[in-house]
């Protein structure tokens, strides 16, 4: 096949007709039928076994190897796309099914998304809606190609991409750690125009927190604080967490605090990380003010939550606090974990209470709670420290019997 341009040597004469002195140049069709008398024929696609959704398919470039849309052969698939293609929405549109079937069933001798995409749209003529349809259901099935075709479609007149298109990408990216993937796209979304709101933001403060990167979190805290838009909860609480990471734990409860003031409250995992951090580092009066300040937020403490409490009453040998705590985690109807139990026991040893950790033993026992392994093992220890060797073995043999 020849390209018109190179090989047409028909004159066209110029068709003038007057109107008003002025003169119109008038230029002849080329049909079809004059082509043929010339040996030309059309340029077009022929495609085998197309799929009846996909149709006409061309790509831009005459030089590029064309995309050849085949149908799907169930049997040349693995177990692993039957399953994928079998998970797609059965309400989708045809459309975008032909093209994640084709995207699933992907290889390098296929063909590309480079060619693929621009086929699909060139035939199909997708709208926002499409787009978005795909990309939803690629990422519900964490398919590998998820973030390149994000990324292609950013690109893509139809998609309409807007500032919250780059955040998603830019989002996850970081949950997967893609730090400087996540940068190049937010500079590609700066050369085109779109400034940060406070949802990007507050992706890049959990981004460059979650990296270790506090400096370059704070300053797109200081960034968000800028806009001069009040901020919500994720926003506090992506800095606190910042703040956690970063062994500040006094900023950020002052955080917290700025959050209260204005009867905004933390998720519980804010308040949990704080607590957890007060905890292992043994402040329990910091610990006791984020419990209380759990409460306030109107969260209810469960057992997690109670043993990192009583985790900084044992490791401080305050045993009576670590009753209470203990106590008050039964009253509220939650079940002791053997976790909280052997704080209990590390808190009496610490102070050297035998006669307090056996009444608390039986105590347990009328109550229905027996010792795990990690609860026996802290007692065993202790007695081993005491030489009382019997014992040792009693609590061993009861232990290995019940499991």
């Amino acid at each position: 096949m020849f390209a018109l341009r190179s090989h047409c040597c028909c004159t066209l004469a110029p068709n003038i007709t007057a109107t008003h002195h002025r003169y119109v140049w008038k230029i002849p069709t080329i049909s079809n039928i004059y082509l043929n008398k010339l040996h030309f024929q059309p340029i077009s696609v022929a495609v085998s076994n197309a799929d009846p959704e996909i149709k006409n398919l061309e790509t831009t470039d005459a030089e590029e190897p064309r995309f050849r849309w085949v149908k799907i052969n169930s049997d040349s698939l693995t177990e692993e796309q039957k399953h994928a293609i079998s998970q797609l929405p059965p309400k989708m549109t045809n459309r975008c099914k032909a093209l994640l079937k084709q995207i699933i069933c992907l290889s390098d001798e296929k063909g590309s998304l480079s060619r693929l995409l621009p086929a699909w749209v060139k035939s199909v003529k997708p709208r926002r809606a499409d787009w978005l349809a795909i990309l939803k259901e690629l990422s519900r099935l964490e398919h590998p190609l998820y973030f390149e075709v994000g990324e292609r479609v950013l690109l893509e007149e139809s998609f309409e991409a807007n500032v919250r298109d780059y955040t998603k990408i830019i989002h996850g990216y970081a949950k997967q750690d893609r730090l400087l993937d996540a940068e190049n796209i937010l500079l590609t979304m700066k050369r085109r125009g779109f400034l940060c709101d406070q949802v990007t933001l507050t992706a890049l403060v959990h981004m460059y927190s979650k990296a270790s990167n506090f400096k370059l979190a704070e300053e797109a805290f200081e960034e968000m604080k800028l806009l001069g838009q009040p901020l919500d909860r994720r926003s506090y609480g992506s800095m606190i967490m910042a703040y956690v990471r970063a062994e500040m734990f006094d900023k950020g409860e002052n955080l917290l605090k700025e959050m209260e003031a204005q009867d905004i409250y933390a998720k519980r995992e804010v308040y949990k990380a704080l607590l957890r951090a007060y905890s292992m580092t043994g402040d329990s009066e910091g610990a006791e003010r984020i419990f209380d300040a759990i409460q306030l937020a109107g969260i209810t403490p469960d057992v997690k939550v109670c043993a990192l409490l009583i985790n900084v009453y044992a490791a401080a040998g305050r045993s009576c606090e670590a009753c209470i705590v203990f106590e008050n985690l039964r009253k509220a109807g939650l079940e002791p974990n053997d976790k909280c139990v052997a704080l209990v026991l590390t808190a009496f040893e610490k102070e050297n209470k035998l006669k307090k950790a056996l009444d608390f033993l039986i105590d347990l026992e009328r109550g229905g709670i027996t010792l795990g392994k990690e609860a026996s093992e802290v007692l065993a220890g202790w007695f081993r420290n005491l030489g009382v060797v019997e014992e040792v073995e009693l609590v061993l043999r009861e232990y290995a019997s019940r499991n």
